[in-house]
């Protein structure tokens, strides 16, 4: 006999409802805890009550994934000790899977009732994922998550900055790639086109005296100064002119921009230290990289979302959980072509996985040809549904190398 308790999580509460195999018309317990240390050893003082009574096989607690708020329930009702050894699993679950299940049975919705469907669920055994609960996991997906969101910012800031530059200087921004070898992001560049008298003198600046300035700003690794030099000078002069007051409000947007860009660029660097110090203690690291293209960012992200292989059985499982999955379209004879992606998983890993897979096809043999095979199979968007079926065959690789300890060998 199994005990299941659905927990609805509030940012103040815990409503806490009990149900096992046997008694689940009514639930043995429906009622509201703090959400904090006490309320939760409330819950589990009962938990522990009831399985002394009982001997159940197994206690299930699951609760939705609510932002931060279910994490630290969630954390300790999987790691306190007194717990574990009753056999206890603790989930948190995708609100869209419960929230189905809810429609189906009952219109009304509040927090009892919420937590009474959740228990349900889990009695339905609809339940596949216990949290990580090594907290080495925890902490790295902290890390990586933190970098993701960072870099989200970092890419839009450039945008933006780009966006700006372009009423400054137009043609630097659409100048020819050949010409000008260098980033506009670069430190000489950032330097030059956040600098308004720079970007003014540059126009008149003898081409040897704008070399001579190259050289001292690039610390002379510019491997063509002269090139440059006229390119950039050609770029400005190329440019339209604006007025002073246009001028002195875009030059204080790039500034911001800049200081933005540098700022996220310095936490990222201290974000990728705090990750190589956790993520070096750990086996996975090693195996990931082994498979060409997976660097140390997506190994780092991968692991921090997977946690330890052992909560998934089956690499279906693992796919699913990074939403690489499809939803069927066929009645009859018919069998759609277009079926898309569920999408319901952990974006996090499903945005590591494609974006690594994209990476092996063009360093990996097997992954290449698989990637073509796809892409010519394909009637629709080639290029993106060739990269998710990688990140899908991807993921079978990752399950079986860390589910065997073994490092990834190009097949002959």
């Amino acid at each position: 006999m199994k005990l299941f308790i659905g927990i609805d999580v509030s940012s103040k509460d815990l409503q806490v409802a009990i149900t096992d195999s046997e008694n689940y018309q009514k639930p043995l317990l429906n009622q509201s805890f703090s959400n904090d240390l006490i309320g939760a050893n409330e819950v589990k003082k009962i938990i522990l009550q009831l399985a002394k009574q009982n001997s159940y096989d197994k206690v299930i607690i699951g609760m939705e994934a609510t932002s931060i708020y279910s994490f630290h329930p969630a954390y300790f009702f999987a790691n306190d000790e007194d717990l574990q050894k009753i056999n206890l699993e603790t989930d948190v679950i995708n609100p869209k899977n419960t929230k189905r299940f809810h429609d189906v049975y009952e219109e009304n919705k509040n927090d009892p009732t919420d937590a009474y469907y959740i228990a349900e669920y889990l009695r339905f055994g609809k339940y596949h994922v216990t949290i990580a609960r090594q907290e080495e996991y925890l902490a790295l997906q902290r890390l990586t998550r933190a970098r993701y969101e960072i870099t989200s910012s970092l890419t839009r800031a450039k945008q933006h900055f780009i966006e700006t530059l372009y009423y400054r200087v137009n043609k630097l921004v659409t100048v020819d790639k050949d010409n000008i070898k260098t980033s506009i992001f670069g430190a000489t560049m950032l330097s030059i086109v956040t600098d308004s008298k720079t970007i003014d003198e540059i126009a008149e600046m003898p081409i040897e005296d704008l070399i001579d300035y190259l050289q001292t700003k690039g610390r002379g690794r510019f491997s063509d100064p002269e090139t440059l030099a006229k390119a950039i000078r050609k770029a400005v002069r190329g440019s339209y002119r604006l007025g002073k007051v246009m001028k002195d409000s875009i030059d204080a947007v790039l500034s911001v921009y800049y200081a933005e860009i540098k700022t996220n660029q310095k936490l990222i660097k201290n974000l990728d230290k705090a990750i190589t110090d956790i993520v070096q203690t750990l086996p996975e690291e090693r195996i990931l990289q082994s498979i060409p293209g997976i660097g140390s960012v997506y190994s780092a992200g991968i692991i921090a979302e997977i946690g330890s292989i052992d909560r998934f059985d089956t690499e279906a499982q693992l796919a699913k959980y990074a939403g690489l999955a499809w939803r069927q379209k066929q009645s009859s004879n018919f069998d759609s072509e277009h079926k898309p992606m569920t999408k319901n998983g952990n974006h996090y890993l499903r945005y590591y996985l494609v974006e690594a897979a994209n990476l092996i096809k063009q360093r990996d043999p097997v992954f290449r040809k698989y990637y073509q095979k796809k892409y010519d199979e394909a009637f629709y968007s080639p290029h993106k549904r060739a990269c998710v079926l990688c990140a899908r065959k991807l993921t079978r690789t990752i399950f079986t190398l860390l589910k065997n300890g073994q490092i990834y060998q190009t097949p002959r």
